[in-house]
């Protein structure tokens, strides 16, 4: 099934529409039953106080999807905490599984389960390898370098984690259901301007919508993390092999 909220694009024309036709719909109840004398100041208080919420849930939404941005960036950054070996294989098992690491970040679907796939081997060889040489030869250095690849392995889970953790649907579905009771309200409200005022709302918290499901979206949005100290540590293996007799 599809999720919406991978899709940015597709939220914010299911909002804009969702909240105009709210709108709307209680320009039409204001009609049938407009708001009397006694209930103007009632009805502009929970508006403002609805309106007001709406602001509120939307700012803490793009905090949070800035916060998972930032996580997945940092673990991003981790990568490069690697041992200093000058085994060939293991050379070629690192090169190896920062290529691996680097199509993580990709879109493509199958090709990123094959990655993932790919790296769980790729840890437990690399693990194996260190563990085996420290058995053999208990020095710092050698500490040294199973602490670095520990670190290595870890940034692989910590990344996944941060990947996953995103805005939960529940929070979704409240900002949701916020927005349309808040456009519902103001088609409600009398007013002197024609229906091109009913949406301003919709438009203006629609684009906050698709800005915060655009931050939250791995890999469905335009704003992207690219791994560029993964890239830079790939070159720098590669750069390394090539130079080496």
């Amino acid at each position: 099934m599809i999720r919406i909220i991978d899709h940015p694009s597709i939220v914010f024309l299911v909002s804009l529409f969702a909240q105009w036709g709210a709108a709307y719909a209680g320009d039409v109840f204001r009609r049938w039953r407009p708001i009397g004398k006694n209930e103007r100041e009632d009805f502009n208080t929970v508006l403002t106080a609805t309106l007001t919420l709406l602001a509120l849930i939307i700012s803490f939404s793009f905090s949070m999807a800035v916060s998972r941005y930032d996580q997945r960036k940092n673990y991003e950054a981790r990568a490069d905490l690697l041992p200093a070996d000058d085994g060939t294989k293991l050379r070629e098992l690192l090169r190896r599984y920062v290529s691996q690491r680097i199509l993580f970040y990709h879109d493509d679907g199958s090709q990123v389960i094959e990655a993932a796939s790919e790296t769980q081997k790729l840890q437990s060889e690399l693990w194996s390898r260190v563990v085996q040489a420290a058995a053999s030869q208990s020095t710092p250095v050698v500490a040294l370098a199973v602490s670095g690849m520990n670190d290595v392995l870890n940034s692989q889970g910590y990344t996944q984690a941060a990947w996953w953790n995103r805005i939960p649907a529940a929070a979704w579905v409240l900002m949701g259901l916020i927005a349309i009771v808040s456009n519902l309200l103001l088609g409600y409200r009398e007013r002197s301007a024609g229906l091109l005022v009913l949406l301003v709302v919709p438009i203006v918290s629609s684009i906050a919508f698709f800005l915060i499901a655009d931050i939250d979206s791995p890999r469905g949005g335009v704003i992207r993390v690219i791994p560029h100290n993964l890239i830079a540590v790939s070159q720098m293996i590669n750069a390394h092999q090539s130079s080496s007799p």
